[in-house]
């Protein structure tokens, strides 16, 4: 039992964690607030920006309401009236955005020892700002939903962002920038956990090979279907939101083959339970890393397969900023920037920027031998930015790779030639596809494009 449910014998008005000093609740939304009291107490909620709501607890004390919120603003006061008063200072209403994941979506502004993130200094001295505010969630693990979580908002500022999520933070920084709004992040990440760890046990019925613990591991929770779930994602399940920021994927390159179900899975269960339609679900590619026996473009692939499957997902490649050795990337502003790109053009109607690198399309044989691609997202053409195209290969009827030259066609635009001249009869092409690559390919806008093959061998 949860130790929100255990302490209704107290029979007094309590919130879970989120609803607290500095929170940031949803603009121009139904927004809910739910706790518990006593059985049968009345309760009334009232924001100082003039709406208020009320309800009733259920027999086991239980309740929960919509609030209307207004347009951007605060800070305001929530006062929640039940067996006694609690009064919530220094809320704000602008845009929430939720961001999970491993430990790239962890690692913190200032960086993990030993491998920094770029500007972080820099980041942290100018970060001072009232309209962003975050809320860390700490590691936990549970065999059974719960309902509460620790955890306090705080505003960002040099004592505090810090500690903050990079990628989630500078996403942050940029709509926040751009907007003019209050931004509130709810931070709910562990390193090397599975996407399996982030499933309810509803949403794994499907994989027969996933195993429901009873009780939970001696180790590695991060690592056990429905763990994390629990403790770490149930308990803000409802919290309005605008939608949902994914930084995962290195845990499951052993089992590539079946993440793209997994991660089709686990976006409709997360929409279904927030009840909240199809939400905006934006997600990093992970990015080339030279170690492992494990081909991680297949799991690349997978993830760029869902983006293009899964209404309403959008991905921020990473080919390009990538480190041989080292499993995080040191350039979270271009990541935090990239995802942004797409909040701001889909969600926020920003017009006239670019969201996506190029996105392979189709491949047509020249009358000389050749392989012509072409790609969606590249309006203006694209580029290699003076560097030459590297890492494409390709292959005849015998499916054998050989190393392939590629030119981008200047008279049409997004359109590129790969062949090898030793390869007389070719039939497919494949970018980047294998651990470590050093992006090359990108749209005139600078967005890279995503590893891919055009063959399913």
């Amino acid at each position: 039992m949860s130790s929100f449910l255990a302490i209704q014998s107290f029979s007094q008005t309590r919130l879970p964690g989120m609803f607290s000093d500095n929170m940031v609740l949803q603009q121009q939304e139904l927004a809910s607030v739910w706790g518990i009291d006593k059985p049968g107490a009345k309760i009334s909620v009232r924001g100082s920006w003039g709406n208020n709501a009320t309800a009733t607890t259920d027999a086991n004390g239980h309740w929960k309401l919509k609030l209307q919120t207004p347009a951007a603003g605060g800070p305001y006061t929530l006062v929640i009236k039940g067996s006694k008063e609690i009064s919530l200072k220094n809320v704000l209403i602008g845009e929430v955005w939720f961001c999970s994941g491993q430990s790239n979506m962890e690692m913190p502004v200032k960086g993990y020892n030993n491998q920094p993130v770029i500007g972080s200094n820099e980041t942290i001295l100018n970060s001072a700002n009232d309209n962003i505010r975050f809320l860390n969630t700490p590691r936990s693990s549970s065999i059974t939903p719960l309902y509460d979580v620790k955890g306090e908002w705080k505003v960002a500022g040099p004592a505090t962002t810090g500690n903050f999520s990079a990628t989630a933070y500078y996403f942050a920084k940029k709509i926040q920038s751009v907007l003019g709004v209050p931004v509130g992040i709810i931070q709910s990440a562990w390193g090397a956990s599975t996407i399996e760890s982030w499933m309810d046990k509803e949403s794994l019925s499907a994989f027969k090979n996933k195993m429901i613990p009873a009780t939970l591991p001696d180790s590695f929770p991060n690592r056990t279907p429905t763990i994390l779930y629990n403790s770490m994602l149930h308990p803000y399940v409802g919290y309005t939101l605008k939608g949902v920021l994914w930084y995962q994927g290195e845990a499951n390159r052993e089992n590539a083959n079946e993440y793209h179900a997994l991660f089709t899975s686990m976006i409709n269960s997360w929409r279904t339970q927030w009840q909240q339609g199809d939400f905006p679900f934006y997600f990093v590619q992970i990015a080339p890393f030279e170690p492992g026996k494990i081909n991680a473009a297949f799991l690349r692939e997978a993830q760029l397969q869902t983006m293009l499957s899964v209404k309403n997902t959008a991905m921020a490649v990473t080919m390009d900023i990538g480190e041989r050795t080292v499993i995080h990337p040191a350039q979270k502003e271009q990541v935090g920037n990239r995802l942004a790109y797409w909040a701001l053009a889909k969600d926020y109607n920003i017009k006239g920027i670019a969201f996506s690198g190029p996105v392979y399309k189709q491949l047509e044989k020249t009358t000389n031998g050749r392989l012509m691609l072409t790609f969606d997202y590249c309006e203006q053409g694209l580029s290699s930015f003076g560097k030459p195209l590297t890492d494409f290969e390709i292959a005849g009827e015998d499916k054998i790779f050989y190393p392939a030259q590629a030119m981008i066609r200047n008279d049409k635009s997004g359109v590129l030639v790969v062949w090898n001249d030793a390869v007389k009869n070719p039939v497919s092409v494949r970018y980047a596809f294998k651990n470590w690559a050093e992006g090359s390919l990108f749209n005139t806008q600078g967005l890279p494009a995503s590893s891919f093959r055009t063959d399913n061998w």
